[in-house]
This record gives structure tokens, sequence and C-alpha cells, in this order.
């Protein structure tokens, strides 16, 4: 059976945050193009983007240490801070776009102020704390930090870290106030009905089998209702795959040379979160400390504040796990089946390279909950077992490539895209800090993909985005409207920041 009718502009496969996003670009760029987005689950948001799978930070590398690197002279490298922040900042204005222009209503159900914070311990992780502090304070984009290494001042920040230390413990923090917990669950399901209502077909519980090319360079999409049971065939001009984990199968399936060579390693994490709301009131802040030697970054130990479902949480991690799917929801076949012809050379050396990542792996798959415990103590001395639950968070699927620098099967933590040479099809694949740049990443995307409508579509992204093209940290004018006017329309006024 083919429904040859079922003819279409623009399909997006999953229905989380970087559909949500493509898709609302689109429509306000090209309002008349038909747009068709297929989700296998039976709601937007439920896999990598759900709230509980998500670790929900802003992140815009105000804490997070794994982002800027000590060089063999003794000085920080804050390139990759610079890059990230930028990218978040992006996200900021175009989510003010959408609320001043009625598109999405009550930004604090999906982004709230809150402080971001460093926090380490011994004297030479505090010395690297202190220079870094030096390296990003001097910075506009990271105007307003400030670092102690003073008790009192820590108790006055942390209190729930500060109690029950011993009064000689070497320790330091940095805090920023500017900075932001998001609800990328909530951000999505406004994002999809904003959507709905401008008429996108927006198909649940419809599971994309597998694609071919079609003699005239569009794609047809073989779709499984899962419901009926029935299979429905779909055309499109362009493809957009943000099916998380998800994405690797679909995008080998496609055949385009761009998606050889390329694989995927499942990690799953787990986080313990509080179920005492005393503990829970004690403590408002994302604090991040730093990754033990030898554990990969995605492993950062962080204590974070969150807002779920309006309501406030308190969640410590991640504890990596192991499942060979690629989904919460997936196979376990996803890994196996994902090693072909063309990228199992690529696999088996990053095996090879990557032995004490699966030792590490092994390690925290082994951990009791009072080992487990006992590294929520470094952050909170006192705390108790029984205020604490185990929650089990998403699966990351990290790509394996060929890279120049790192050689063959090289391990990448970080966000990708990958899409066809003619722009007919791109795929999302990669972990973190993912949603957090979703608005730079599909703007990449449109980028790539849409080459010859770039020069119509600039004033429009520019009205949307103020700072597309411009580098912020050079603008520092610039830099404080948009903070001035973001900070407004999305309700992020926790304190006056001041910029000179």
């Amino acid at each position: 059976m083919s429904n040859r009718g079922n003819k279409t502009d623009v399909i997006l496969i999953g229905a989380g945050i970087m559909s949500a996003t493509l898709g609302t670009f689109l429509k306000e760029l090209v309002p008349d193009w038909e747009i068709k987005v297929f989700e296998k689950l039976e709601n937007a948001g439920e896999e990598s983007s759900n709230e509980w799978n998500n670790a929900g930070t802003g992140h815009a590398a105000l804490c997070e240490l794994n982002y800027t690197t000590e060089k063999p002279d003794g000085s920080i490298d804050i390139s990759k801070a610079i890059k990230i922040n930028e990218q978040f900042q992006l996200s900021t204005q175009f989510w003010s776009y959408l609320v001043n222009h009625e598109l999405i209503k009550n930004p604090e159900d999906f982004i709230r102020p809150l402080p971001h914070m460093s926090m380490v311990q011994g004297d030479k992780n505090v010395a690297f704390l202190k220079k870094r502090f030096e390296a990003l304070s001097n910075n506009p984009l990271f105007q307003g930090m400030e670092f102690s290494d003073a008790p009192a001042k820590l108790m006055e920040w942390i209190p729930l870290i500060m109690q029950g230390r011993p009064s000689n413990e070497v320790i330091a923090a940095t805090k920023i106030d500017s900075g932001t917990d998001v609800n990328f669950s909530a951000l999505t399901h406004m994002l999809f009905d904003h959507l709905q209502n401008k008429n996108v077909d927006i198909k649940y519980k419809h599971s994309v089998d597998n694609m071919k090319r079609a003699s005239d360079g569009s794609w047809e999409l073989k779709v499984h209702n899962i419901e009926s049971g029935s299979i429905e065939h779909h055309n499109a001009k362009f493809v957009f795959i943000g099916g998380g984990g998800g994405s690797l199968h679909l995008l080998q399936k496609s055949g385009i040379p761009e998606g050889k060579h390329i694989g995927g390693f499942p990690v799953s994490g787990i986080f313990m979160a509080c179920n005492n709301p005393e503990i829970i009131a004690q403590h408002h802040a994302k604090v991040y400390g730093k990754a033990k030697v030898g554990a990969p970054p995605m492993s950062v130990p962080h204590l974070d504040t969150r807002y779920i479902d309006n309501k406030k949480s308190l969640l410590f991690g991640p504890f990596a796990g192991f499942s060979p799917k690629f989904l919460k929801t997936g196979s376990m076949f996803d890994l196996l089946t994902s090693v072909k012809p063309h990228n199992v050379l690529t696999m088996l050396a990053a095996g090879v390279k990557e032995m004490s990542l699966t030792k590490y792996l092994i390690q925290q798959v082994m951990l009791t909950k009072e080992q487990r415990m006992e590294e929520l103590r470094e952050f909170i001395p006192n705390a108790k077992s029984e205020d604490w639950d185990l929650v089990v968070a998403g699966q990351r699927v990290q790509v394996i490539k060929d890279t120049v620098e790192g050689g063959k099967g090289t391990l990448q933590f970080g966000t990708e895209v990958v899409s066809a040479a003619d722009g007919s099809i791109a795929a999302l694949l990669g972990a973190s800090p993912g949603a957090s740049t979703a608005v730079h990443v599909m703007l990449e995307v449109i980028n790539k993909c849409f080459p010859q409508h770039m020069i119509d579509w600039e004033p429009k992204i520019k009205e949307m985005i103020p700072s597309y093209g411009v580098s912020l940290m050079e603008n520092p004018e610039l830099l404080h409207e948009i903070h001035t006017l973001t900070a407004e329309t999305l309700a992020l006024r926790e304190k006056e920041l001041v910029y000179s």
C-alpha cells in the first residue's frame, strides 16, 4: 500500500526539543511550508527531552569545569566556555522572541533564575578554580562571577554543603547569579502546542521504520502506525532526524555517505533525588564539582536545584550506568544492530582506546546505594540514606567517529549534526550540552541544509535573534542590551546584574 498523496515539504522525526525548535524556526521563516512530525511515543518530550531524563541545566559554561581546561603552561583555556555561553545566549533570545510575540506564554513554567556554582576541594583544585575565575571574570560574558574560599561566605552560599565539614578543609567555590534552571520537557510541550496551532501535523505513536531516496531526490518514509498496526508511506523534500539515541539507526537506513563510519556508544545516567522537603529547602543553586581522575566528562558530579512541575527538587549525580539500548524505550539489540560493515573498525578501535571508560562504567554499574551515598557525602557531609532515592535518567548515545586529531574510533562528547551534501536530510547525534544549545544547533541545520534561502531568511533570523552572526563577547553593549531584555521577558531577575 502506498499513499502517494502523502507528500509534504518537511518531515521531523522525533517530538523532542530539537524537532520542536527546528519546526518553530521553519514556521516563522516560511509559514506556508507543510510540516509533519512523527513520534513513536504517545506524547512530546518523553524521551531525551524529559525533565527526569535530562540534567536540566541551562548549560552556559558558568559552572561546568570540563569546559575550561588547564594548558601545559598553567594558563586556562576558556574558548569552549565562551562558545557554549554564546550558544546558550542564542536560546534565551529566541525564547524571548517567542514570548514577546505570544507564541508561547508563562516563561516561568520552563525557565527560572538560579545561581550556578563550581565547588572544589584540595589545594591544587582551589588554585585551578582561582585561575579559572580570573580568566572568566575578565570576560564580559561571565561578569558578575564571584570567588570565595572563606568558610563563612561559603556557608552563606551553600549551607547544606558546608554543614558538618572540618574547619580546616581546603575548599572554594565560584558563584554567578545569572544562571538558569530549564525544564526542556515543559518548553517542548509549549512549542508543539504552538506548532499544532500553526497546522503542523503531529502524529504520535508513529514509528519511522525505513527511508529511501526517491528518483526526484526527495525522501520516501515507511511509517508504522503503532496503534492500528498499518504501514503508511510519506514523502518529503527535507527530513530531520531528531530522535535522540534512535537517530543513528535511521541515519544508517538513509544510506547517505556522510552517515558511514559513525558509531554510537550508549551511556545511561542514574541520579539521586532527595525526598525530604526540609533538605530541598536548604539548597538553592546548581553546584558542579570536578570529575574524578579517569572519569569521562559526562560524569562531572553536581548537586542541582531543579524545578519540575513547578515544584522545587534536589538531584545529585550523575552516576553512569550501562545498557545496550539507545533509548530508554529502545531495544536491547540497539548497540549490536548499529554495528555495520562500514563502522565496525571504527567501533573496534574505540573499544581498544576506551578501556578506561569501559572499566569506569563497570565500576559505576556495580555501585551499591550506600557507595553512591558516600559520593554524595563529598557534597553533603550529613546526607542520610533514607532522604534519597535512585532515579534512572535518560540514555545518551556518545558519537564514535574517525577524526584527524584523535584518529580512528574517537569517542566524541558533544552534539553533532550529520547532513547530506544536498541538504535534503540531517540527523542530530550526541549528548550534552544538547538541549541547552538547541537553537544554535538548529540554526546550524538551517545553514547547512537551506543555503539557497539564507539571504532571504537572514533578516527574519536577526529579528528573532539580535546577536545572530555577531560575537557577544566582542560587543559588550549588545550583550548588556540582550541580557536586560531577555531577563525582563523571561522573568529572570533574581538579582540585578551590574555591567561595567
